[in-house]
């Protein structure tokens, strides 16, 4: 299918038309444009579900893996109305979100720091290089047995290992961010007498934060990963101990609406990353998809 039947038309102009009229007629094909791919998203995912739906009840397909649709929706109706394992779905909501936010929070704000920090610093760089390349390379999954041995089976535990799967990516990104930092910006306000922090305040951290933010719109879905991991290991609450707990018991249906929720919370948490990076980032043109 072409370009032409999958999106609306580029709105073309006459010779003379006003600066309103060419305003309105571009917004028209913005709104026109939204529609679209709103339109295209649902189609694309109630076919996916009625194919599900299809596969499971003619056989192509078990329902000891994900259930099928229908009955996903009954479980998730089931779990808000009744509660899951005798407590509230909200309560394990809350207690894996909150151990995925801190962790998050705590992650981030230490993989900038110490991103930025050794960007700058190539000295520091050089002699840590070898510690953080080992510690990267091991697989964070691995961990969650460790941390709950030396945490417990509460929340320090699943922090620290959202914690560990955030701060990396934050790290990488901060530092790479700071080592591509327009060079010439850099020269002139060390011509015109920035010290080294008014550098790093005004010119640096600005230059990384398109770096930054790309690591933070992906590490709250790594965040939420180590703390269902974490849970899934041994937890008295949380999303990631109903997904236990519907494996061991072959509740197909369990899991995927367990999935279900986790996917709305990274998207919800997205959405609010998309809002206060565009808050923070107004001087940043906008990208030509938005044009």
């Amino acid at each position: 299918m072409s370009d032409v039947a999958m999106s609306p038309k580029t709105p073309t102009f006459r010779p003379g038309t006003s600066d309103a009229e060419i305003e309105a007629a571009v917004a028209k094909a913005a709104k026109a444009r939204r529609t679209m791919v709103l339109v295209w998203q649902v189609v694309i995912l109630v076919a996916l579900l009625a194919l599900w739906e299809i596969s499971v009840r003619l056989g192509w397909m078990t329902d000891l893996a994900l259930g099928m649709p229908s009955t996903v929706v009954v479980r998730l109706w089931e779990w808000i109305t009744e509660g899951a394992n005798g407590t509230p779905l909200w309560y394990h909501l809350w207690v894996t979100v909150e151990e995925a936010t801190i962790g998050f929070i705590f992650g981030s704000i230490a993989g900038v720091l110490v991103g930025v920090a050794l960007g700058r610093n190539a000295f520091l760089a050089d002699i840590f290089s070898v510690y953080i390349k080992v510690f990267n390379s091991i697989p964070r999954v691995v961990l969650a047995p460790v941390f709950i041995i030396m945490f417990g089976l509460g929340l320090p535990s699943k922090i620290a290992l959202s914690f560990v799967m955030v701060f990396f990516l934050v790290f990488q990104n901060a530092f790479q961010g700071v080592r591509e930092a327009d060079r010439s910006l850099i020269a002139n306000a060390q011509i015109l007498g920035a010290k080294p922090w008014q550098l790093t305040r005004a010119v640096i951290i600005p230059s990384a934060m398109s770096w930054i933010f790309a690591s933070l719109h992906v590490s709250y879905s790594f965040a939420i990963t180590g703390a269902i991991v974490g849970e899934f290991v041994g937890a008295r609450y949380g999303i990631g101990q109903l997904i236990a707990i519907a494996r061991g018991s072959f509740d197909g249906p369990g899991v995927a609406a367990a999935i279900i929720i986790i996917m709305l919370v990274v998207l919800a948490a997205g959405w609010i990353m998309g809002r206060v990076e565009n808050s923070l980032a107004k001087w940043r043109p906008k990208p030509l998809s938005d044009h």
